[in-house]
């Protein structure tokens, strides 16, 4: 990309951030309700590398399910909520690999174990 490209869409950006309908976007829930709510999936994220023994299984179906359905409202709802539906998507994703390490830890290792111990 040449520099007179870059510059040209370096002022967009900069003239967009200046607009008044910018500000008002950022003064509306439509863009603090999903900042606030990414708490949620930063969460998740950061409990995919913790031991699986602490994960709670009704919790993570709860929080699955949750994101799911406003995954929806955030696509209906005029004009779209993108930042909403994004943070439900990724909520989405690092619930279910929590419900997957859940039910290996509580239901396939346990098994295991009895088979070893059996033997």
């Amino acid at each position: 990309m040449s520099q007179k490209k870059a510059a040209g869409l370096v002022g967009k950006l900069a003239e967009n951030l200046k607009s008044k309908e910018f500000r008002e976007y950022l003064l509306s829930t439509h863009f603090w309700g999903p900042v606030a709510n990414w708490g949620i999936p930063i969460a998740a994220l950061a409990d995919i590398n913790k031991d699986p023994k602490i994960i709670s299984g009704r919790m993570t179906l709860a929080l699955t399910l949750y994101s799911c359905c406003f995954m929806r409202f955030a696509w209906k709802v005029q004009p779209r909520n993108l930042l909403l539906l994004a943070c439900h998507v990724t909520n989405a994703t690092a619930q279910s690999i929590q419900g997957v390490r859940f039910i290996k830890y509580n239901y396939m290792t346990k098994q295991d174990e009895k088979t070893v111990a059996a033997a």
